[in-house]
């Protein structure tokens, strides 16, 4: 009953997200747009060796983690694998079956996913699949955002796609 009472409490925010490379790995980056109310925040970071999905995940997790209290989030991607990985209950069965895919090979980005599951705990968050580069501002805030991590300034290093985790966590 309290976490039913808390979830219809909690505010509701909504959230663009968008990740990408320059090459496949590459140099990546992130951008999320989030709103609530009247406030309106920017988000981007870049990686100097990454992936375009990894960059996908890491834009939820950022987003999510910015938020300072539990929240009912609406966050929109163009990225099939994030939002098929939440809405289809990939995510769900990946942990079932031990962190293997249907075709028994390792879940990449395991590391990430695990974070994520520890932010998916937090908030309430419905995920919602957009086309890309079709006019939708927020989605193209975000593309503009991740392009400029990638470009103009400092790349950090993407520790999970970089540091040695096991073959498979990436």
């Amino acid at each position: 009953m309290q976490a039913e009472q808390q979830r219809s409490t909690s505010p509701t925010v909504q959230m663009w997200t968008d990740g990408g490379c320059l090459g496949n790995p590459g140099p990546g980056g992130y951008g999320v747009v989030l709103r609530y109310g009247e406030h309106y925040r920017e988000l981007f970071a870049g990686y100097r060796l990454t992936t375009n999905n990894r960059m996908e995940v890491m834009a939820l997790i950022a987003g999510l983690e910015a938020l300072k209290r539990p929240c009912l989030v609406e966050a929109t991607s163009d990225s099939r694998y994030l939002v098929d990985a939440l809405e289809r209950g990939w995510l769900e069965g990946w942990q079932r079956n031990g962190w293997k895919r249907a075709d028994k090979k390792a879940v990449l980005n395991q590391d990430l996913w695990l974070r994520l599951l520890g932010q998916l705990e937090k908030h309430r968050v419905r995920l919602h699949w957009v086309r890309g580069h079709t006019g939708e501002p927020d989605n193209e805030r975000c593309d503009e955002l991740t392009h400029l991590a990638v470009t103009d300034g400092e790349l950090a290093i993407d520790q999970g796609y970089e540091a040695g985790v096991p073959a498979g966590a990436t």
